[in-house]
């Protein structure tokens, strides 16, 4: 059964991404199984892959703002959880559009899509360590999802840098520090920060999301 989802969400990207939205988010999570592209933004302590479509627009040292033809992601990396090999548990919200713990690949996170008050839906997804907030429109969750678990799934962490980070004590927390395992809440930098979206321009789905 989870061959035939993954061959089907596949037909589905290349046929036309509007066909995406008609994939259940159960559906959308499958993907986490499949491969993923080889990495190639390259940071402190770690990498992962940014889809051809994508630019980073702002870096920190684990913070990046990655911007879309519609939305801007905004990605979190909790080295320091990381290092430690914490795991929190999440509960998950009934109040919630959706809500979902995940265990896939022996990694754990979750996804939770909250509705906002401007009619936007803010989807939060934490995997591995790593973090992702968008905000988006109700008819873009499926797309946005399938780019987040793109860039989600192939973050690789090297140990040796970051225990190096940590021991030489360089890391400013007050800029850098994210509570990867709260959702959206007093501490989240995400309603802070102005998106600049253009909806006048030409949307070109990105076929790198799956392979």
């Amino acid at each position: 059964m989870k061959k035939i989802i993954l061959v089907t969400i596949f037909i589905f990207m290349i046929s036309g991404c509007s066909n995406v939205k008609n994939l259940s988010f159960n559906d959308i999570l499958q993907n986490f199984n499949t491969y993923g592209h080889k990495t190639n933004i390259y940071r402190s302590g770690y990498k992962y892959y940014l889809p051809r479509s994508m630019q980073v627009e702002d870096s920190t040292l684990f913070n990046e703002i990655i911007v879309s033809e519609y939305s801007k992601y905004y990605l979190y990396v909790d080295a320091l959880s990381y290092k430690e090999k914490i795991v929190k548990s999440y509960n998950e919200n009934k109040d919630s559009f959706y809500s979902k713990t995940l265990n896939i690949n022996n990694k754990y996170g979750y996804v939770e899509i909250n509705k906002q008050e401007n009619e936007k839906y803010l989807i939060e997804i934490m995997y591995n360590y790593a973090k992702i907030e968008v905000m988006v429109d109700r008819d873009k969750i499926n797309e946005a999802l399938l780019t987040s678990i793109s860039i989600l799934k192939s973050v690789e962490y090297n140990d040796e840098i970051i225990a190096n980070l940590f021991l030489n004590d360089i890391l400013d927390f007050t800029e850098e520090e994210f509570n990867i395992f709260n959702t959206t809440s007093s501490d989240s930098t995400y309603l802070q920060m102005k998106e600049e979206i253009d909806e006048d321009s030409e949307y070109l789905p990105d076929t790198d999301l799956l392979n």
